[in-house]
């Protein structure tokens, strides 16, 4: 029986038009390895695009090799053909026209003419045949791609790829590696079966999955393993000053006020495995930041404080009404899932990141949050 990384060759080797996808919220992990996936499939002499949903910030990743080459959607997915039997008449000149929101094909004969009953149509095939997704718990997780096209990637063969225990092993070939510290680890192993040799680029993209990941390798899981692929990638000549540069040395300074704004009112709970502040308007005002910019700040916290397994930013902000509203932000560092950890909430986001809509007053809203989310994750373990 083949191994699980030889029937992915298998796969990859027998695909046409490949298919690389990822996690809506953009996870840096993500993001490095499917622009490290493109450049490998590429090396293997394969047609593969990349896309995924819009992200709702600017990635800090845009310095990675073919970040520009990322599509916002599935363009021209399928075509629509439509046929005109010719064994009983030549075609002269075929013109087209709109009319009342139809499309009007004219065919003119040279000789003979056209029935009806030589017109037929049909949908083609779809435009990819294979489809990898890296760092994706659920098809839900792809936001619109999934939403949009759900057929597509039903009656497509999946190769699912990711280190997270809470993937649903939805492709039909998965490899979930719980113990990898990153989706970027598993690929290099996966690269390396299939003895291609990495090139400076692909080299510079998985370092950055392996440093995004464990945030530079601060976090409590980064393993001995972790660490000997990322010398064997430097040794492949990645950039790694190039990706602490853009990663963590171009913070703004607004930002930065904003996360000891954070760091101000910042409590714990749960024995200190929740950290959790508050935000109010002013400090946004006062440090010319908005909430986009609170994930920089979670990012800090994950850094600084190991212990914690889940982190909760409350904060004040306008709607698109005009009106106050109270969101918070819960970023789940371990595996915990953010989006059931906010129940009965409706949330917004991935089960690593949630944002939910809250009730006033601003604090005592959050507490009652962090109440919740501790009474969950200690029936969880219980």
């Amino acid at each position: 029986m083949k191994t699980t990384p030889e029937q992915i060759l298998e796969a990859i080797n027998n695909a046409k038009h490949i298919l690389i996808t990822f996690n809506r919220a953009w996870p840096g992990d993500a993001v490095a390895s499917a622009l490290a996936m493109r450049l490998w499939l590429l090396k293997l002499g394969k047609t593969a695009d990349i896309a995924a949903e819009k992200p709702s910030n600017t990635s800090s990743y845009s310095f990675l090799p073919g970040f520009a080459l990322i599509k916002p959607q599935l363009d021209n997915l399928r075509k629509f053909i439509i046929s005109l039997d010719i064994s009983n008449a030549e075609v002269a000149q075929i013109e087209y026209q709109v009319d009342n929101n139809k499309l009007d094909f004219i065919v003119s004969p040279k000789n003979g003419f056209f029935a009806p009953k030589d017109i037929s149509s049909r949908s083609s095939g779809f435009k990819y045949d294979l489809v990898i997704t890296l760092s994706t718990p659920d098809f839900e997780s792809l936001g619109t791609l999934y939403d949009h096209d759900t057929e597509f990637f039903f009656d497509t063969t999946v190769i699912n790829i990711d280190h997270q225990a809470s993937n649903d092993n939805y492709g039909q070939i998965n490899l979930v590696t719980i113990n990898a510290v990153a989706t970027a680890e598993i690929l290099y192993e996966l690269f390396k079966e299939s003895k291609t040799e990495l090139d400076a680029d692909i080299a510079t993209c998985l370092l950055a999955g392996l440093i995004s990941e464990t945030k530079s390798f601060k976090t409590a899981n980064v393993t001995p393993r972790t660490l000997t692929i990322a010398s064997a990638l430097i040794s492949k000549d990645g950039r790694r000053e190039e990706i602490i540069n853009a990663l963590y040395r171009s913070r703004q300074m607004n930002v930065l006020k904003l996360w000891g704004s954070a760091l101000m009112n910042l409590q714990s709970a749960f024995d200190n495995r929740i950290i959790w502040s508050t935000i109010k308007p002013e400090d946004f005002i006062a440090t010319e930041t908005k909430p986009s910019d609170l994930h920089d700040v979670v990012d800090e916290l994950i850094v600084s404080m190991p212990q914690a397994q889940v982190i909760v930013l409350g904060y004040e902000t306008t709607n698109e009404a005009g009106a106050s509203e109270i969101r918070a932000v819960v970023h789940s560092v371990k595996n915990f899932d953010a989006l059931y950890l906010v129940q009965p909430a409706k949330a917004d986001g991935t089960r690593a990141n949630a944002t939910i809509v809250l009730a006033t007053p601003l604090l005592g809203s959050i507490e009652a949050l962090v109440a919740s989310i501790e009474a969950k994750m200690r029936r969880l373990e219980s």
